[in-house]
């Protein structure tokens, strides 16, 4: 690509493997993004498009904000890298201190990672090394649930539920991981909120503690809204049940927030939303408005102390941790989300939208090829008819709406639908518009 036409198709495609992306389809006919500001996309064809998705749920507070620009530069200026391990940098600190304040509970405890993918696999660990730590080393299980996604890396992938993502790597899966069964039932079909049915599918976790031991499970991992599989909300009881088992059992209760934190369920992290707070508590995304990668693990005081206290003085009390940890530049990032969370009063202006949103994302629900539409807070999914194979619904009909002017992640025949933080009212129309043009469309392509 030369340097005064960034817009234009590269004059070759071939060597960038792309991730989750059918990379035939998308070398046939590029989806290329050049542009973003505010809640808006621009493509190498020079098409303007609404951002519903956030950036896979990254930018909520909006493309190009000048005060993270800003941020970003000064730090580079003064320290681009240092180390994390033996040795601080100070930003780190305050932002953990301002990160804590969020958080339910005593959740005040922070470690950095790099991403949401390694912010679970340490939260595992975590888990595992205070288990151990306290004499219960025999704690080695981890149940997940079916439909669930945290991330790609093997721990990741062990306790998620994702089909495809489990059936390719089954040979380097983690031993003695138990799956939960999701918690989409029949009778769920547009429900707006939590379904009123399916408390009870929480006793699964109680089942495997029974059957394999309740003193052999480390930790139970769930998103408190299942995200990427399509807005599964979880059912009335349903979390408060999990707490209760695993309070019950001695069982570690992680909650996977890298979507659901920030303020995309209407309080600052599902866990307040829905009443429940667990020991461990994982978040990305949104943490840095996806300008700069980090994930987060925020962990209880007494997992804390558990491991640290119980190492000998002097030692390194938890082998883990990574080379991109807390890296200034990221957390700079993260500290100027922190002040415009703040300034803008986001968490308000999210439970303002939420109401307008739900009802508009519901209208849809008159088009015959929409199968069922989940959702809340600022997050929804709307489910396409199935066309002969899993999945060629939802990608058709993504394509469709692209090409409408309106840009998504589809997950399978799921349409995910999160609007941003900073949308008003004419955005959340915007959107709507052009996601019924778009599957008009595609229900028009199906005919002819």
């Amino acid at each position: 690509m030369s340097s005064d036409n960034k817009s234009s198709i590269p004059n070759s495609l071939n060597e960038h493997w792309m991730p989750f992306t059918s990379n035939k389809d998308f070398k046939a006919n590029p989806r290329l993004i050049t542009k973003a500001k505010g809640a808006y996309l621009t493509n190498h064809q020079g098409k303007e498009m609404i951002d519903a998705s956030s950036g896979l749920f990254c930018n909520p507070l909006g493309h190009g904000r000048k005060e993270i620009i800003s941020a970003i530069t000064k730090q580079l200026e003064t320290l681009d890298y240092t180390q994390p391990f033996q040795q601080g940098f100070g930003g780190s600190f305050e932002l953990a201190t301002k990160i804590s304040k969020h958080t339910p509970g005593n959740l005040n405890r922070i470690f950095y990672t790099i991403c949401g993918s390694t912010a679970v696999d340490t939260a595992i660990k975590i888990a595992i090394a205070y288990h151990k730590a306290r004499g219960e080393g025999h704690r080695f299980r981890v149940v997940g649930r079916e439909r669930g996604y945290h991330g790609m890396n093997i721990g990741g992938t062990s306790v998620g539920g994702m089909i495809n993502n489990v059936k390719t790597f089954a040979s380097i899966m983690m031993p003695g991981v138990l799956h939960m069964r999701h918690t989409n039932l029949p009778d769920h079909k547009f429900v707006s909120g939590q379904p009123e049915t399916g408390a009870e599918l929480a006793d699964d976790l109680e089942r495997f503690a029974i059957n394999f031991g309740g003193e052999n499970i480390a930790a139970c991992i769930v998103e408190p809204t299942a995200g990427s599989t399509g807005c599964l909300v979880p059912p009335k009881g349903y979390l408060q049940r999990l707490r209760e088992i695993c309070d019950k059992y001695g069982i570690l209760l992680i909650f996977d927030e890298v979507i659901t934190g920030w303020g995309r369920m209407g309080s600052e992290f599902a866990s307040q939303e829905f009443g429940v707070t667990p020991d461990i508590m994982t978040m990305a995304k949104a943490t840095t408005n996806g300008v700069s990668p980090m994930g987060v693990v925020a962990c209880k005081e007494e997992v804390y102390d558990g491991i640290v206290d119980n190492a000998p003085k002097g030692t390194i009390e938890l082998f883990h941790g990574y080379t991109y940890s807390g890296i200034p530049v990221s957390v700079a990032a993260g500290l100027a989300v922190q002040e415009i969370i703040e300034k803008d009063d986001i968490f308000k202006r999210v439970k303002e939208l939420v109401p307008y949103f739900q009802k508009a994302i519901f209208s849809l629900k008159d088009l015959d090829v929409v199968e069922n539409i989940r959702g809340y807070g600022l997050m929804a999914a709307v489910d396409m008819r199935m066309d002969q194979k899993p999945g060629r619904a939802g990608f058709t009909c993504y394509k469709h709406c692209y090409e409408s002017g309106v840009n998504f992640k589809a997950t399978g025949d799921a349409l995910i639908i999160a609007p941003m933080f900073i949308s008003e009212k004419k955005h959340i129309d915007e959107i709507i518009e052009k996601l019924r043009t778009g599957i008009n469309n595609y229900a028009k392509s199906k005919k002819n």
